[in-house]
């Protein structure tokens, strides 16, 4: 039996529901992500200040949940077909040269002593929050831009290598016994594709009419998926994220042309309405706010992490697309390729449970993502404003067909 503390559950949805509140009041001057208010109002109600929720095994569990659901959008917004080509090219370039430098930088902070694991370190540095990026990104507008499509494709591989790298290197069995897994993950994944690409296309009228019923198919079906793939990729000893990940990869596939604008409004009110919240906020109640206070030359390790974020995913943008952005650009580009947070909860969390990484190292990362995920974006933003008006917004097909009434 899990025992449940219900006011600390009271207080994380209470949080959650301040965030969003609080975000939306200032929206208008300032596109602060709400992910970040989640963690801070997290940090706030955490036992490390007001002591108002203390994380549990309830907690954890809607955690991981809302941690899926991310990832799911993560692989959702991903359109594979706009980035193929040289977007997906230069995006897997720059990840791997992001890949020597965070390895090269986290071998000079295991020599100097500040880590303990180049390995987590280093990987940890490669990311790129794209599933938080978009919200921001689709309200400026830049989704559809040719700027964008450089951008989605630098993201998805910022946020699909770390989650392999995740699911190969920091599992406890061996590389060959997880690359014969991953692989068996793989076939059953494309299965799924097959059948869901099937599927949707021989029983599209019966999921448009019931859109507005309460049966609600289309949308428990998608949940299933999130977290049939979520419990596959557990019961095979990869991580959750790669689950939900590969989920919304194949629901954009299946539903490749039928995009249906209120069932993607459902689907964001459970995710972001409901389950996503729980792992920011939760993140922030477990942060170990004491060890930063107990060692205040640990606080300037955060400023560091972010420079660092900035070097080793910003480098690669600004040396790799010299030919096809300009300068303006390729650094809103860098400011944007730099900005992580979820995978760099992920990757902490699993360090410290392993004992690779120090508490206090672990919560600098995360602090310094919170600041990147609360500035970098608002500096990406401004240097686009400023930059030349040759990027007009692409063609794009708008594939969302009206919703027929129930």
């Amino acid at each position: 039996m899990i025992n449940i503390d219900s006011e600390s559950f009271l207080f994380v949805v209470l949080a959650a529901a301040l965030a969003a509140f609080v975000a939306g009041l200032v929206s208008t001057r300032l596109p602060l992500p709400v992910v970040v208010l989640e963690v801070l109002l997290g940090i706030l109600i955490g036992p490390d200040v007001l002591g108002l929720a203390d994380p549990d095994a309830f907690l954890g569990f809607f955690s991981n949940l809302g941690l899926g659901m991310l990832f799911f959008f993560a692989g959702y917004e991903i359109d594979f077909e706009r980035i193929r080509g040289n977007p997906l090219r230069l995006a897997v370039l720059g990840w791997l040269l992001s890949l020597v430098l965070a390895y090269s930088l986290g071998g000079l902070l295991t020599q100097t002593g500040l880590v303990l694991s180049l390995l987590f370190t280093g990987s940890a540095l490669a990311t790129t929050a794209i599933g938080t990026l978009i919200p921001v990104l689709s309200d400026a507008g830049e989704l559809r831009t040719r700027f964008g499509t450089y951008l989605l494709g630098a993201g998805a591989v910022g946020e699909f290598g770390p989650i392999l790298l995740i699911t190969l290197v920091f599992s406890t069995k061996g590389a060959a016994e997880n690359a014969v897994i991953l692989v068996a993950f793989v076939v059953v994944a494309v299965l799924a594709a097959l059948m869901a690409v099937r599927g949707v296309g021989r029983g599209w009228g019966l999921l448009d009419r019931t859109l507005e019923t309460s049966g609600q198919l289309a949308i428990r079906i998608l949940v299933v998926m999130v977290f049939a793939l979520g419990a596959l990729a557990d019961s095979l000893g990869l991580d959750l994220l790669l689950g939900g990940f590969v989920a919304g990869v194949i629901a954009r596939v299946a539903l490749q042309g039928r995009e249906v604008a209120v069932l993607e409004s459902k689907l964001a009110a459970v995710g972001y309405g409901f389950l996503i919240p729980f792992f920011f906020v939760v993140s922030g109640v477990k942060f170990d706010l004491a060890a930063l206070l107990d060692e205040p030359v640990r606080l300037l390790e955060v400023p560091l992490f972010l420079g660092l974020f900035l070097i080793v995913r910003g480098a690669p943008a600004l040396l790799l697309y010299r030919g096809v952005l300009g300068s303006r650009d390729r650094a809103a580009l860098a400011i944007f390729s730099a900005t992580g947070l979820p995978l760099i909860v992920a990757i902490t969390t699993i360090a410290v449970e392993d004992g690779h990484m120090r508490s206090a190292t672990a919560a600098s990362l995360v602090g310094a993502g919170i600041l990147s995920t609360a500035i970098l974006p608002v500096i990406g933003l401004r240097l686009r404003a400023g930059a030349p008006k040759d990027d007009e917004p692409l063609q794009i097909p708008d594939e969302r067909v009206p919703v027929t009434s129930a």
